[in-house]
């Protein structure tokens, strides 16, 4: 199977993600709204009962994503990853998906642990790179550094869905050691597995502009029917600086202002979603490719293991933990 036609049979996981993604979506903004009002309409305290509401919602979201995403994610990845190595797929693909991770949420879930570990080890290259910036210094030294840390966290976020899709394919395996082969994977074969950066993020960026520029231009329409919640806002956040309650910027006391930025916040957040369901998964199957076939090709060994824990204590702390769950 290409890339493509693997893709094509797990897209129906993403637009799964996408509806539920738009529930908790759905939820913030509802809890946000309902706290802005009630506290408005009987504190005169709209600004708090909004951060409240945010609050409550933020808390709905990080559920719903640990027990539903959290499924669908690995579901996806499961099929994806049986398409790379395999070459076929069955044909009831969604149904399959759910199947394959039935009686593994132990599995899954210890390796949604693991992924802090392995976050920790892989950003370490991130520390490394970072001293360019410091070598640098001043604003422009800063900002180089800003840069190289959102490349590192994009990229690690799809070296660990793909040390998720080594977990799977590991299926008999014990989770943390195959989360241990799953890391040296990436720094035995790191060169093959960086060709595919281009990708990464030449199409992130083309679809922040087109997908991201065609939602700020949706929001801030919609927002322009809504002025006095936005007045409101302003004028509350303006007395709380007033009050010297906060060190609030200059510009969201201008409710135009105001309403500019928080347009721009929500159409990073749909973008973010719409990338998720149809850009990112496609981008991911060619790259968890690459790392399966690196990894099946050249099996991690203890010499592997032993190598990478002279240089990451993190990694030797996950070895530790493969141990003593065996």
């Amino acid at each position: 199977m290409t890339n493509f036609q693997v893709y094509r049979k797990i897209l129906s996981f993403s637009i799964l993600d996408f509806f539920v993604g738009l529930l908790a979506l759905g939820i913030l903004v509802g809890a946000s709204t309902a706290g802005f009002f009630i506290a408005n309409t009987s504190t005169d305290k709209a600004l708090i009962g909004l951060v409240i509401g945010f609050v409550i919602g933020i808390i709905l979201c990080v559920l719903i994503s640990y027990l539903v995403n959290n499924r669908i994610k690995a579901a996806q990845i499961a099929m994806m990853v049986k398409g790379v190595t395999e070459g076929t797929l069955p044909e009831h693909t969604f149904a399959e998906g759910f199947k394959e991770i039935r009686g593994r949420f132990g599995k899954i879930t210890a390796f949604f642990f693991i992924t802090n570990i392995i976050k920790g080890i892989f950003n370490q290259l991130g520390r490394a790179m970072n001293q360019i910036g410091n070598a640098v210094g001043g604003q422009v030294g800063g900002s180089i550094t800003s840069v190289i840390d959102s490349a590192i966290q994009t990229l690690v976020a799809y070296l660990c869905d793909c040390c998720l899709g080594w977990i799977m394919y590991r299926k008999e395996e014990n989770a943390f050691l195959a989360g241990c082969e799953g890391t040296v994977i990436f720094f035995k074969h790191g060169k093959t597995l960086l060709r595919n950066v281009g990708r990464i993020f030449g199409m992130g960026l083309l679809s922040l502009v087109v997908l991201g520029g065609a939602m700020f231009g949706i929001l801030y329409l919609i927002f322009m029917q809504l002025p006095q919640m936005f007045v409101a806002l302003s004028n509350e956040i303006a007395e709380a600086a007033a009050r010297g309650e906060a060190d609030i910027p200059e510009f969201f006391k201008n409710p135009t202002v105001f309403m500019i930025f928080i347009a721009a916040v929500g159409a990073i957040v749909i973008w973010s979603m719409f990338h998720s369901m149809l850009i990112r998964p496609f981008i991911l199957t060619g790259v968890m490719r690459n790392y399966m076939q690196s990894g099946i090709a050249d099996m991690p060994t203890e010499s592997d293991f032993a190598e990478l824990e002279t240089k990451s204590p993190k990694f030797r702390k996950l070895r530790k933990k493969a141990q003593d769950s065996i």
